[in-house]
């Protein structure tokens, strides 16, 4: 897909993306999502397989998801039917940018392994809220002791699945995205994931000492975060470590560095999620070429090859080898709107 800057790439990739993990990587606010004057906004694409996929998002609140034209009772329904892994410039803050980011990032790749993931974190967000909104309510000390109580036996439970899910995932992409790093990087950078959980978890991640483990703490944090009026302990304070050669990598890496693990990480991603789901999902590129450098340019052309279907975004095509464009469909996008070549 080619055109000039701002003619609606990547828009087009960003609808691509909502349709396979239900978020936007570039806003968490559906109203940034939808066209100025307009009440709502329609996402529609037909799979591979034939299924017909539909959300629409509006602007006074709410969602609403179709499969093959019926309803779906949830959106989080959506989930499964279309797995893509995207890559762009603003994935850069995978590596400079604040905690939240990165996990952002783990929650998609489990998303992609495991829909179901979609629920917890939903539930997890409620509860966090809704405890959160009880510290600032300023309300007797026996009457909030009771309240939290409730609360934190359902933070608990949930709150280890999602330290599970997070740890376990991250274990199976660590040795992926080492090899990426090292062909990508010349073999001269060793990468490594350290999950930092936001709770203190020790020994093996049995279900059952993680749950006992998280009450505890957020019990012996209580009259703390009565004074901070938030919650200190969770899932929700995780921390993923990017390390070359042991050092952080968002103070000590240089800019190649760092673009390339970013790469190293989406392609371990999506060799993970192949490996998993049986299928090779989706590759968004949105031209992320002019980000690189042109030894890393053809390595990354190289590493997707014929395998993967891939929608790449670029303002030209020169970048690319003449073998990988013969073997791609060519379309010009202008004003929204796409053209054969």
């Amino acid at each position: 897909m080619v055109g000039c800057n701002g003619e609606g790439k990547s828009n087009l990739l960003e609808a691509v993306e909502l349709l396979g993990s239900l978020r936007s990587h570039r806003t968490g606010s559906d109203r940034d999502l939808i066209r100025h004057g307009h009440p709502s906004s329609l996402v529609r694409a037909r799979t591979s397989s034939g299924d017909l996929l539909q959300l629409e998002l509006r602007r006074m609140g709410g969602r609403s998801a179709q499969r093959n034209g019926k309803p779906l009772e949830r959106q989080l329904d959506l989930l499964g039917s279309l797995r893509c892994v995207g890559f762009s410039a603003l994935d850069l803050e995978l590596v400079r940018g604040e905690p939240a980011v990165r996990r952002q990032w783990l929650d998609r790749v489990v998303l992609q392994l495991e829909p179901l993931y979609g629920e917890l974190l939903s539930r997890y967000g409620r509860l966090l809220r809704q405890r959160s909104q009880l510290l600032r309510r300023g309300l007797a000390g026996h009457q909030l002791d009771g309240l939290l109580d409730a609360f934190d036996l359902q933070m608990a439970v949930i709150g280890t699945r999602l330290h599970r899910r997070r740890a376990r995932a991250l274990r199976r992409l660590e040795p992926l995205a080492r090899q990426w790093q090292q062909r990508l990087g010349g073999g001269n950078e060793t990468l490594e994931l350290s999950y930092r959980s936001g709770t203190r978890l020790d020994g093996e991640e049995a279900e059952e000492p993680w749950r006992a483990a998280l009450a505890e703490q957020l019990l012996a944090q209580r009259s703390e975060e009565r004074r901070l009026g938030q919650c200190t302990v969770g899932p929700h304070r995780d921390e993923i470590a990017l390390l070359l050669a042991g050092d952080a990598a968002r103070r000590y890496g240089s800019a190649g560095q760092q673009r390339t693990l970013v790469l190293a990480l989406k392609l371990a991603e999506l060799e993970l999620v192949g490996e998993v789901v049986g299928e090779p999902p989706l590759l968004l590129l949105d031209d992320v070429l002019a980000e690189l450098d042109p030894t890393r340019q053809q390595l990354l052309l190289e590493a997707v090859g014929t395998e993967h279907q891939c929608l790449v975004s670029a303002t030209h095509v020169e970048a690319f080898s003449p073998g990988w464009r013969e073997a791609s469909q060519v379309v010009q996008m202008h004003a929204g709107r796409l053209e054969a070549d």
